[in-house]
């Protein structure tokens, strides 16, 4: 009987590190494909092994490694030297996808780049990750991208200084990124018996995830500033208001139809608030529509605002904390578990016609 895991039988070469190149590969291992990541043991392996929070007692396998290399083997390579990099040449004929991550002009003088390693295997499909491209010699850090990207100017408190996502979402993005190129790459192969190339920037990637932002000063000569948690164009969208029983609540109503809906669930009239009817007029009269809903929803307990909220079937949601939102139904589905160590999945989609592993190997101590 056939396998139902999309990339049983498919191997893949991993030569990246940190967040981006690895969530790639965990994703690749999560689907069926065998993964080996090589890691130099001369410098202890992946950085994110060493990534270890304020009293953390992990082996080798830190917290930081757990969350992106699960289902996967690692071999210990030091590409500098003859003969490793032999072996890796001796494993390239085998080979279906590269992943790389080397700053410009490393993977060259190494002797592992993508025109060096397709003349062993012409059908080899090579993606790689780059800072800001293959002609600029720039390193790329997501921290700094997030920062040259205009990210951090627009995150924080309205009247606070810039600041970083507690994510390294712009890896994460570029990992996204760069499966829809490999994989677009294997249907090219499937056709046409020929591999590839496939290059993201980090660069490019933050400034395309921009979306509204972007378009709100490219269309409409907006400049976006830092407004806390609150949308731009959409209010009351992303206001966080506290409850009678001090809980955090945040709306997400996107229509004048959920608004009206929002006042009746609140209890609060509706004919003496023409300057709230739209929603463009609820974005210029923010600052006094989060008074009015401020005041009301602070005379109402937790539970009987989100019932009230279900009932009508307005997007609102408690604020919870990471430890309480892995604790929800949903997260059960997507927690990977194994010799003692927790992960997520990357891959969560359902399909009919393919299935993902269900269980998958720890993340590997190094070699």
């Amino acid at each position: 009987m056939q396998s139902k895991e999309m990339f049983a039988g498919l191997r893949v070469l991993e030569l990246a590190s940190v967040l981006a190149g690895p969530s790639v590969g965990q994703f690749f291992a999560e689907l069926g494909a065998e993964v080996i990541k090589v890691e130099n043991p001369k410098t202890g392996g992946d950085v994110t092994r060493s990534w270890k929070s304020a009293g953390e007692t992990t082996d080798d396998r830190s917290a930081y490694f757990c969350c992106c290399n699960w289902g996967k083997q690692s071999v210990a390579l030091d590409l500098t030297q003859p003969a490793d990099l032999e072996t890796l040449k001796k494993m390239v004929p085998t080979m279906d996808v590269v992943i790389a991550s080397y700053k410009p002009g490393d993977a060259e003088k190494l002797g592992v780049s993508y025109e060096q390693l397709k003349a062993i295997n012409q059908q080899l499909i090579y993606g790689q990750i780059t800072g800001y491209g293959s002609d600029d010699a720039r390193v790329g850090y997501d921290a700094v991208i997030q920062a040259e990207s205009g990210f951090m100017d627009l995150n924080g408190a309205k009247d606070g200084p810039p600041t970083k996502m507690p994510v390294a979402l712009i890896d994460v993005l570029a990992a996204h990124q760069l499966k829809e190129g490999l994989l677009l790459a294997l249907l090219h192969r499937e056709r046409t018996q020929q591999g590839g190339l496939v290059e993201v920037s980090l660069i490019q990637v933050a400034l395309s995830s921009l979306a509204n932002q972007a378009t709100n000063w490219l269309v409409a000569k907006k400049l976006p500033i830092r407004q806390g948690s609150a949308h731009p164009n959409i209010a009351p969208y992303g206001d966080v208001f506290e409850t009678k029983d001090h809980k955090q609540i945040l709306l997400a109503v996107g229509s004048d139809r959920q608004f009206e809906d929002l006042m009746q669930a609140l209890g609060l009239r509706t004919w003496d608030l023409d300057k709230f009817t739209t929603n463009q007029q609820r974005v210029k009269n923010r600052e006094e529509l989060k008074r009015l809903l401020s005041g009301k929803i602070r005379e109402m307990n937790s539970d009987d605002l989100m019932a009230a909220l279900l009932a009508k079937k307005i997007p609102g949601g408690l604020v919870q904390n990471v430890q309480e939102a892995l604790a929800m139904p949903m997260a059960k589905e997507i927690v990977l578990e194994g010799d003692g160590l927790k992960g997520v999945r990357n891959f969560v989609g359902k399909m009919s016609f393919a299935e993902a592993k269900k269980e998958l190997n720890q993340p590997p101590r190094l070699g």
